[in-house]
């Protein structure tokens, strides 16, 4: 039976909840990133996911529906990139470079697939491992939970201050 949950419009981040949550969401890096959205549960359930602003929710978050129940969000296994060389902060400052974001682990770094990217890194000396596996990458530097990109303007240049 398909079950509807009231609208959710709290947002837990991990760490601030410890009731168990009566259902779950498995959500990829791309639909993690909303502010009103019908979500389908594992269970086939429904909930209407309603912030008051567009928010970056990680894995162990949890959504919290009008009626008080939690809805844990969990991250959606995708194609990713697993990036290993010898200079892994050279490589990591390639990849920051680009506004790309990037997952950072102690022997790797993980990537979204980018067949551009993927050659540059190869170029720059990196192995590159195709894999299915959660994408997690850090947030944005000012805390906002995303790495956005954005356009130099003209002539790809202006200051970063």
């Amino acid at each position: 039976m398909t079950v509807f949950l009231l609208p959710a419009r709290r947002l837990l981040r991990q760490g601030e909840w410890a009731a168990p949550a009566q259902a779950r969401v498995i959500l990829s890096y791309d639909d993690r990133f909303l502010r009103r959205k019908r979500l389908t549960t594992e269970d086939g359930g429904s909930v209407l996911v309603d912030l008051a602003e567009t928010t970056s929710l990680n894995a162990g978050d949890a959504l919290q529906s009008d009626d008080g129940r939690l809805i844990e969000v969990a991250a959606a296994d995708e194609p990713v990139v697993q990036v290993r060389g010898p200079n892994l902060a050279r490589l990591a400052w390639h990849i920051g470079n680009r506004h790309t974001p990037c997952e950072v682990a102690e022997a790797h770094l993980v990537i979204r697939r980018d067949h551009v990217l993927e050659a540059m890194l190869k170029g720059l000396g990196a192995e590159i491992a195709f894999v299915i596996a959660p994408f997690r990458p850090e947030g944005g530097a000012y805390g906002h939970g995303r790495t956005m990109g954005h356009d130099h303007g003209p002539g790809g240049f202006h200051a970063h201050g």
